[in-house]
């Protein structure tokens, strides 16, 4: 990895432009979660996690919105330069109309902290710009009824997410807890919601790493269609 971009197998992301850059977050949400026919990258970055569901799902009409012009033009250029299809646009979800099988976003998370004076970086970063009550009902407005709603929080993050999300009406589908390594306590989950109650539940845990810097084999075999 380079300062500026970040090569996968099949696109390369820039990101000199980006409040955040390429991250195990977004590359744990791109490769876990469930797409459809139309698809949503809400806070869309530098394109990274709406190219991956492209690449997954090379059917799919996918849609990648910011309220940032530098991150939408970024990611315009990571899309064109990539063999994939998606439609990026400068767009606050707010004001997002559609309706989508499946919307994906790794939001802004910190609640009541100490703000970084960089103002990309607060966007990306803070829910100052989109609280997670907005969030929650916006990708209820624009989620299909069988579609899925698919994020990644931070372990403090949690509860207050998923009680915003109930609240509205939504059902949790999948889980996953998220772990450096095996001795540690978990350091972020993996969601995804839906508008009913799911049949069965997929409910786990993932280990990133067996080692320093050596990657377990989840995260291998979950990652291997991306990573060189």
């Amino acid at each position: 990895m380079a300062n500026n971009y970040f090569q996968f197998k099949k696109f390369t992301i820039y990101q000199d432009r980006c409040g955040m850059k390429v991250g195990t977050d977004a590359t744990l949400l791109g490769a876990w979660a469930h797409g459809g026919r139309t698809i949503l990258d809400i806070g869309t970055g530098t394109g990274i996690i709406a190219l991956m569901m492209a690449q997954r799902y090379p059917d799919a009409l996918i849609t990648g919105i910011d309220i940032d012009k530098d991150a939408c033009l970024q990611a315009s250029e990571n899309v064109k330069a990539s063999p994939y299809s998606v439609d990026i646009k400068l767009c606050d979800v707010r004001k997002m109309e559609g309706m989508f099988d499946a919307i994906i976003t790794n939001p802004p998370y910190f609640v009541d902290s100490l703000e970084s004076p960089v103002t990309k970086r607060n966007i990306a970063r803070h829910t100052s710009s989109l609280s997670f009550r907005e969030l929650i009902d916006n990708s209820w407005r624009l989620l299909n009824e069988n579609g899925e709603f698919s994020l990644i929080v931070p372990t403090e993050s949690k509860s207050l997410l998923e009680s915003e999300a109930m609240l509205k009406g939504f059902f949790k589908a999948r889980q996953w807890a998220i772990k450096t390594t095996v001795q540690k306590e978990p350091k972020r989950y993996l969601l995804a919601f839906m508008k009913h109650q799911c049949d069965s539940l997929d409910f786990g845990e993932g280990i990133i790493q067996d080692a320093p810097n050596k990657r377990s084999a989840w995260y291998e075999q979950l990652t291997k269609d991306f990573y060189l």
